[in-house]
């Protein structure tokens, strides 16, 4: 079997034609050797992975080599080369889509099977996820799905790459080779201990929360911004009880009465129970939720069942979150006092 792939940069024939590419099955397994070296750092670690001897993980290595003319493993340390780190990025990239285009084939409109990875940060993920999977395993059965959790700082660099097929992110993002489609808008509020002073509040403002110290993200974190942004406005200045890089750890510390927080409503979803207390901050903009996919290649059957039930899961559920907002309404993201 040959399979025929475009390549970027092809040749051409004299009659003007694009001649294809063609991978022969012993240089696909040639990539998944190199990738299993990758994965288990040595050559007798990726034998063993791929239930072989150590004497055809080499030939299959030096075969490689050979052709794109470089060195791809440090023999002394059994390590990638510069170069053999670029390979395997784009070796994953081909076997992920080659898997894509197997299960595509032979999926059915009814019935959608294949892989798919999607990235979700962590305040949306801990409301979606338990009305997401469930509604998953019930439509896609045959669909195997792997959560990422992250940062949209560091989901951003694996959808590019093509270790993510698709990401729940904070938006705007800016590149040209990324799609975007806005899910909900969340409120920015503020979370307080039971015990503190501001819990017997509905609403609070910039200039309240600039008299006393909060529990503040870094100040070169997203977030940390808007809050700057909107106190500079009013020629206020918010002071840290302490900066603490991340929204659980800050969502923890206001839940345990260490002090008082702003974060994304998300953060603090419908189902959690305790001691706290959630006001509102009129004054700063909601923050937008989208869904963020790469322009090229197109998702495969997989990913563009689970994006779709992403959209429907939130429009069912989204508005029963504290501080969710979908539909029409949700935007533009500044809301009014």
């Amino acid at each position: 079997m040959c399979l025929i792939m475009p390549y970027s940069d092809p040749y051409v024939k004299a009659n003007g034609e694009i001649a294809p590419i063609i991978f022969s099955d012993m240089e696909l397994r040639q990539l998944e050797v190199l990738i299993s070296i990758a994965d288990h750092g040595s050559f007798s670690g990726a034998a063993r992975a791929l239930s072989t001897v150590q004497s055809n993980v080499s030939a299959h290595i030096s075969r490689l080599e050979k052709e794109l003319t470089t060195s791809l493993v440090d023999r002394s340390s059994g390590r990638l080369t510069e170069d053999g780190e670029i390979v395997v990025e784009r070796a994953r990239r081909v076997l992920n889509q080659i898997q894509d285009i197997a299960a595509d084939v032979h999926s059915k409109d009814s019935e959608v099977e294949g892989e798919t990875l999607l990235g979700c940060i962590g305040t949306t993920g801990r409301w979606l996820m338990p009305k997401f999977l469930p509604q998953l395993a019930s439509q896609f059965p045959k669909i195997r799905v792997t959560i990422a959790e992250g940062s949209t700082l560091n989901l951003i660099p694996r959808l590019l790459n093509g270790s993510l097929d698709a990401a729940i992110l904070h938006l705007p993002i800016e590149d040209d080779n990324l799609i975007t489609t806005p899910l909900f808008a969340e409120d920015l509020v503020l979370l307080v201990h039971a015990n503190h002073e501001w819990s017997n509040l509905e609403k609070i403002t910039i200039k309240e929360l600039s008299l006393r110290p909060l529990l503040l993200p870094p100040k070169n974190n997203s977030l940390r911004k808007i809050l700057d942004r909107a106190a500079g406005s009013q020629r206020l200045v918010l002071t840290p009880q302490a900066e603490i890089d991340g929204v659980r750890m800050l969502t923890s510390l206001a839940f345990e009465g260490f002090g008082a927080a702003v974060v994304p409503a998300t953060a603090a979803p419908g189902w959690i129970k305790g001691e706290f207390k959630r006001v509102e901050i009129p004054e700063l903009p909601r923050r937008v939720v989208g869904l963020v996919q790469r322009a090229r290649p197109l998702p495969s059957k997989a990913t563009a069942a689970v994006s779709l039930l992403v959209r429907e899961v939130i429009t069912k559920y989204g508005d029963k979150q504290p501080g969710v907002h979908i539909g029409k309404g949700a935007f533009p993201l500044n809301r009014k006092s």
